[in-house]
């Protein structure tokens, strides 16, 4: 009782809403972050104003010396013949009006800014104006008088003028003075009071790291110290609730847990190493029936691979595979191991509904018997063959139940709930490899008789009709034998002689057709130079052959109708295009091939064939594109040649 008492208090702290360290820690560091941006934001504020009012301090004093100078400069110039003198005095004049502007304006750039206080800024105005009403105007009327008597006059005035205005530059300079030195003490006091916020942050940072984080894992790491000696008595202090009281209270929580088990934790070890045991040998089969279904090539070794392998892992001493009739709805066995003669001869077919097989597959339940019970039910074959347990699981595709495997056993055999529902997914398994296994077949069987059909279209289309023209041709023959018509006889003659020739290359075409299986697979350019040689050697007709683009090699049943097409369009060319030149161009992009054949013959009008019936090698073209998703387009005219497209 005090155990869960205790293991109760502590989930109780584990899972009360804990006040989060990060958000303390982070809204200290924000605190501090804000208060180090104010300060360092105020040093540079000051700094820069400081560094503003050092330029305007120097510009200012720079303006003393420039008065003077103008002064000297106007002395010697009514002689007119100084005019480097003149330039010169023009230079500091703009120079003047120059740094009196950015005194009261300031410059950024460099910087430069004057102390922004009142009696400072009126001072400069006060300046300004007395240098546009006197000064300025003063060396204008000079520089207006240069080389006339009248110049020294206005030199004399300017020379008894100046004297007060550099005193109000002074003036000006002492006052700017005064303030940098108040900016550069009030500079000091801020980094002082930066110096001893860092340290009072720092003192403070540490109190609460060591209090909230420090002393906590100090904690926890000397409960895991007792830990590992096999201490579970040891409990930590939950003073927080915050992330390390959480921490805490779990490791008491963990603590009292693994006292609790470690008693009989041998029991569990134990336990749990025959179920994993067990998983494995499950995973064991599954692997192995997944690689059985994946390698089995037909239906008969598919199904004795299965249930020998199942027969085998499970430890069953006979197993049976069979599989639901698609025609009357019998079972019939298709595959077994360890069964005797005797039952064999005798359970090779079975209806649905007999026995607990056929009573198995009528329900779509898996059932496991004892075949030595009284029931009506019970297989006395299975009892008299010396089984003690009899199962059967069903083997399904698309919830339709299409067979079942069984497995005997000749001692008491108790399946496991987990057994058991791996055994069903066998059967799903099972009954997808077996439903392939019948595509496959169908497919092959659906695959022939396409063949065949385009086989009896091409016959039809060639060697029928040069039959039915030759027999023509042989009555006619006939007739003017009979009438005394040699003219008419050897004209007969010269055509049962040109069908012949024709019905014999319309052979070797469809021979070449069919030997064009072997050649699947292969470089698609290589197989149309074959076909285009060929074509050449019979009918002497050039063929220009080019291949452009790279992309991955079509699938063999794709490459073979491809060639097929482009044999039946050379064959209709040599037929009936009377071409002098033919061209065939392979050119492959990212997307698609495209095959295209060209010739220069008499061309048709496609519509017109199709209003006809059509030529039936143009079906079969259109037919072997569909067949592998491809598009076939003809496109010709009368008199302008014929042009077959094919895009796969």
């Amino acid at each position: 009782m005090m155990k869960n008492a205790i293991i109760d208090t502590d989930r109780e702290s584990s899972l009360e809403s804990p006040e989060r360290l990060a958000s303390k820690i982070t809204g200290l560091l924000i605190l501090f972050f804000f208060v180090a941006v104010a300060a360092i934001s105020t040093t540079l504020y000051v700094s820069w104003h400081l560094e503003g009012s050092a330029a305007a301090i120097n510009d200012a004093g720079s303006q003393r010396m420039r008065a003077y100078l103008i002064g000297y400069l106007m002395t010697g110039g009514d002689n007119g013949q100084d005019r480097a003198t003149y330039a010169e005095l023009q230079s500091e004049l703009d120079r003047f009006d120059e740094i009196l502007k950015d005194l009261e304006c300031g410059d950024p750039a460099r910087p430069l800014a004057a102390p922004h206080d009142a009696e400072t800024l009126a001072e400069i105005q006060t300046l300004h104006r007395e240098w546009k009403l006197h000064g300025r105007q003063l060396i204008t009327q000079y520089l207006r008088a240069y080389g006339n008597a009248d110049a020294s006059q206005f030199a004399d005035a300017y020379r008894q003028w100046v004297g007060g205005f550099v005193g109000q530059i002074n003036n000006l300079v002492t006052r700017m003075e005064h303030n940098y030195t108040y900016s550069t003490n009030l500079l000091r006091v801020i980094q002082i009071t930066l110096l001893a916020l860092a340290l009072l942050g720092t003192l403070i940072l540490i109190r609460f790291f060591f209090i909230h984080v420090i002393r906590p894992l100090d904690q926890i790491h000397t409960g895991i110290q007792h830990m590992t000696q096999s201490d579970f008595g040891a409990r930590l202090p939950v003073r927080t609730r915050d992330e390390f009281g959480a921490v805490a209270a779990g490791f008491n929580l963990m603590a009292a847990h693994l006292q609790q088990f470690y008693g009989n934790l041998e029991n569990l070890v134990a336990s749990k190493t025959s179920s994993l045991e067990e998983r494995n040998a499950q995973l064991a089969l599954m692997y192995g029936v997944t690689a059985i279904i994946n390698e089995a090539n037909d239906l008969d070794t598919l199904c004795a691979s299965f249930i020998s392998h199942v027969t085998q892992a499970i430890g069953a001493d006979a197993g049976s595979v069979r599989l639901t009739s698609e025609t009357n709805g019998d079972m019939y066995m298709v595959a077994h191991t360890g069964l005797p003669v005797d039952f064999l001869s005798r359970e090779m077919a079975i209806r649905c509904g007999e026995c607990i097989c056929g009573d198995a597959a009528e329900k779509g339940l898996p059932v496991i018997v004892d075949p030595t019970s009284d029931a009506d039910t019970s297989p006395k074959l299975c009892s008299n063959m010396g089984f003690r347990t009899v199962s059967a699981f069903m083997i399904n595709h698309d919830a339709f139940v299409i067979g079942i495997f069984n497995l005997f056993f000749k001692s008491e055999r108790v399946f496991s709930p987990s057994e058991q529902s791996m055994l069903e997914t066998l059967g799903r398994h099972l009954g997808v490899a077996v439903e392939f296994q019948r595509l496959r077949s169908r497919d092959r069987e659906h695959a022939i008789a396409e063949e065949r059909n385009l086989l009896a279209q091409e016959l039809h289309d060639s060697i029928a009709q040069a039959l039915s023209f030759l027999n023509i041709q042989v009555k006619l023959l006939q007739g003017a034998m009979d009438n005394g018509r040699p003219e008419q006889a050897q004209k007969a003659l010269d055509q049962i002689r040109q069908g012949v020739k024709e019905s014999y290359e319309d052979v070797r075409e469809l021979l070449l057709h069919f030997r064009t299986q072997a050649g699947a697979g292969h470089d698609l350019d290589a197989a149309i130079r074959t076909a285009v040689d060929r074509f050449e050697l019979q009918t002497e007709i050039p063929v220009s052959f080019l291949s452009a683009g790279k992309r991955a090699p079509l699938e063999p049943d794709k490459q073979l109708q491809v060639l097929h097409i482009v044999q039946e369009s050379l064959s209709n060319i040599r037929k009936h295009a009377q071409a002098t030149q033919v061209d065939i161009r392979v050119e492959r992009n990212a997307d698609k091939t495209i095959i295209t054949v060209s010739d220069n013959g008499v061309g048709f009008d496609p519509e017109d064939v199709i209003e006809k019936g059509g030529h039936v090698g143009l079906k079969i073209m259109k037919e072997r594109a569909s067949r592998v998703g491809a598009r076939c387009g003809i496109e010709s005219r009368p008199g302008q040649g014929t042009t077959v497209i094919l895009e796969v």
